[in-house]
């Protein structure tokens, strides 16, 4: 169970599967929420899904996504898993759940029934595109849920897209979920009420594509590379070294910009930081003088100047970055949940409960 006692004595059941509602789940979890998670028979397909761990009995992104949880497989098509599952509806506080819209009524649990087991209970569906319209059953994934949100639209090359990793409507979709179910939350200490909560990832994404809609509103739709957050500005750009290494430059407020520019010894380009977008002569002059040093020359003439300059670690790098180190971000391999509380950082656990077959599931 969590150390963080946000969530001490709240019930969450978790029928989800995948990233999203696992993710949003372990959250509520990290929060000190009691948490069951119910799989079906074969387990969530995350067990197995993760290459190169095949030794492994459950990969190490499962493992992630559900710390914290008790695990039971459940057959909810027999008699015996829907009695397990109504019983643990009635004292839950919340669900999540991830199944395509109207399945959970299959099932025998429609929201006439489960507002009848648990008035009070936060009932949050994670769904692709909603539980209503013309999409409401498409089959979908990360990479489909960027692509009708709008969100690959701007992002890449005039070449191609590209895709986002990791998954980002996932993780939207997640983090919509539980901002939505912890408000849910609060709302019920002053109704007494639950709620049935529709989450769409692909909406939760299209919430996120603001800046690139405001552009559209002009009467056409923004060409990649033309945006000043999506690589048309000299200033707000990755550069390659001449050791094949990249550095990330931000320095869109002039003050970052003119200090770039003087430590770089080239003040002529000050006044040119605000020039019509796409800035592709400026950016070929910014490459063409980042190739002439290794990443390790860089970080000697800029790391100190205060530009808004880092260069780009390989992942593998990351744990060691001084940052990462000092604020322990990482447990073991594993992220931790990613605050600080009382001037400490989240209480972490890696457990996972899983029960064997035959064993009822219990609240903690």
């Amino acid at each position: 169970m969590s150390e963080t006692p946000f969530l001490s004595g709240y019930r969450v059941l978790d029928l989800s599967q995948y990233i999203p509602g696992p993710y949003a789940a372990r959250s509520l979890s990290d929060l000190g929420a009691d948490t069951i998670k119910l799989e079906p028979p074969g387990g969530d397909p995350m067990r197995r899904l993760t290459p190169g761990y095949a030794d492994e009995p459950l990969s190490p992104l499962y493992r992630h996504l559900n710390r914290g949880k008790t695990i039971a497989c459940l057959d909810l098509k027999s008699p015996e898993g829907q009695e397990i599952l109504k019983e643990l509806l009635v004292t839950a506080d919340v669900l999540v759940e991830s199944y395509r819209p109207g399945v959970l009524a299959r099932l025998g649990f429609d929201r006439e029934r489960i507002l009848l087991l648990n008035p009070a209970l936060v009932h949050c569906a994670i769904s692709g595109f909603g539980q209503t319209g013309p999409y409401r059953e498409r089959a979908g994934h990360d990479l489909t849920y960027c692509a009708v949100s709008g969100a690959l639209s701007a992002s890449g090359t005039r070449r191609r897209p590209v895709m986002t990793f990791p998954p980002i409507a996932d993780h939207a979709g997640a983090l919509q979920a539980v901002n939505t179910i912890l408000a849910a939350l609060l709302a019920r200490t002053h109704t007494g009420r639950g709620c049935y909560l529709d989450i769409s990832l692909s909406e939760s994404l299209l919430a996120w594509q603001y800046p690139a809609l405001f552009e559209a509103r002009q009467g056409t739709d923004p060409e990649r590379e033309s945006l000043l957050l999506n690589g048309g500005a000299a200033c707000y750009q990755i550069y390659t070294t001449a050791d094949q290494r990249f550095v990330a430059l931000a320095a869109l407020e002039e003050k970052f910009w003119r200090r770039f520019c003087e430590a770089v010894d080239r003040r002529e380009w000050i006044d040119r930081q605000f020039e019509e977008l796409p800035q592709n002569e400026l950016i070929e002059d910014l490459q063409q003088l980042f190739g002439r040093k290794s990443l390790r020359e860089w970080v000697g003439l800029l790391g100190s100047v205060d530009c808004c300059f880092e260069p780009i670690p390989l992942v593998s790098e990351v744990t060691a970055h001084p940052q990462v180190r000092e604020r322990a971000v990482i447990a073991g391999f594993q992220p931790r949940y990613p605050a600080w509380i009382n001037g400490q950082p989240a209480k972490h656990t890696d457990e996972i409960v899983l029960l064997g077959q035959g064993h009822r599931p219990a609240w903690r």
